[in-house]
């Protein structure tokens, strides 16, 4: 199944029903071609809803807005009519939370009184809650915020390293926070005792990080191939080499997605080709194996047997892997 859109795609998610597609034009796009315009502007962060029906969006017009097939609706906006940034959401607590600017912002799925806004020295690049939903990583300039997400008035645990941090994860275990910085590097931080781990040898900017076999193994872009992390016993990756597949001189990974429970593994890569693979296995499964625009988005199902995928030219598709 493949589709043609208008605007730049911004991302790609499954909810319960299939894949769905976010765009520039502030358009949300379902697989069975039904969509709902929604935002005035452009579409920067989406998740799935708690629910696991539709998605929420964020937008330049400093909105957070629930999308069904059939309906959408505004949940939240930004303090000041800021962008919102990033946005992530929470399964097991129903929170949603979201950055705007130095703000980062938690709500309800559940109770249309409840909002907390917490606010930084620097801004806010992006937001994960941790597996059960109770406390949120902030990445920021200089290091992580670590909040709980429902106390109204509260210190953050600042984790803290020199330089501009640009997206963050938790592991599932929820012993480790990783983030993804501009200098083309990972950090993160072991929670028990916030002793540092470093992750280098990127040839460029690492976009996404993707959990698979349990937690066991992280998978990164930002190289010729998929950067394998092992998070393992209480060190994780500490003392311990990456892997990679998948290598290919003349391409880089730009994006990865995976599933906790699953131990498979998407890539998409800058010459706009997209693989599945068992790292446990042998060979790469190219779901996409025609070249063009780099894949700009990439999402894979909860069962881990198709792949979304999007590239810079408007082009998207749902593949069986």
């Amino acid at each position: 199944m493949s589709f043609t859109f208008d605007a730049q795609i911004t991302a790609a998610l499954f909810d319960n029903s299939g894949a769905i597609f976010t765009l520039g034009d502030g358009s949300v796009r379902f697989e069975d071609g039904s969509y709902n315009a929604v935002h005035d502007g452009a579409i920067l962060c989406a998740a799935v809803h708690p629910s696991g029906d539709g998605v929420v969006t964020g937008g330049d017009d400093g909105r957070v807005i629930w999308s069904r097939k059939t309906e959408a609706g505004v949940l939240a906006t930004s303090v000041n009519g800021q962008w919102i940034d990033s946005i992530d959401a929470s399964p097991e607590s129903k929170l949603i939370a979201f950055s705007s600017g130095k703000t980062l912002s938690v709500i309800d799925a559940t109770d249309v009184y409840f909002r907390r806004d917490y606010a930084h020295e620097r801004t806010v690049s992006g937001v994960a809650f941790d597996p059960k939903g109770r406390r949120i990583a902030a990445s920021t300039y200089g290091g992580c915020a670590l909040w709980y997400a429902r106390i109204e008035k509260q210190k953050p645990t600042m984790l803290k390293w020199a330089g501009s941090h640009t997206g963050v994860a938790f592991s599932p275990d929820g012993n480790f926070v990783v983030t993804m910085m501009q200098d083309a590097q990972l950090h993160g931080w072991r929670l028990k005792d916030s002793k540092d781990m470093r992750m280098g040898g990127y040839p460029s900017k690492v976009r996404s990080v993707a959990f698979l076999s349990n937690g066991q193994l992280m998978a990164t872009s930002g190289a010729q191939g998929a950067v394998l992390w092992p998070f393992i016993g209480a060190n994780g990756p500490m003392g311990r080499e990456a892997t990679e597949i998948g290598y290919d001189e003349g391409s880089l990974v730009t994006l990865v997605a995976a599933r906790p429970k699953h131990g498979v593994l998407a890539a998409g890569l800058s010459d706009g080709r997209v693989w599945w693979a068992d790292p446990a296995g042998q060979g790469l499964n190219f779901v996409k194996a025609d070249r063009g625009a780099p894949i700009a988005a990439l999402a894979l199902s909860p069962d881990g047997r198709l792949v979304a995928w999007a590239d810079e030219d408007g082009n998207a598709g749902v593949v069986e892997a």
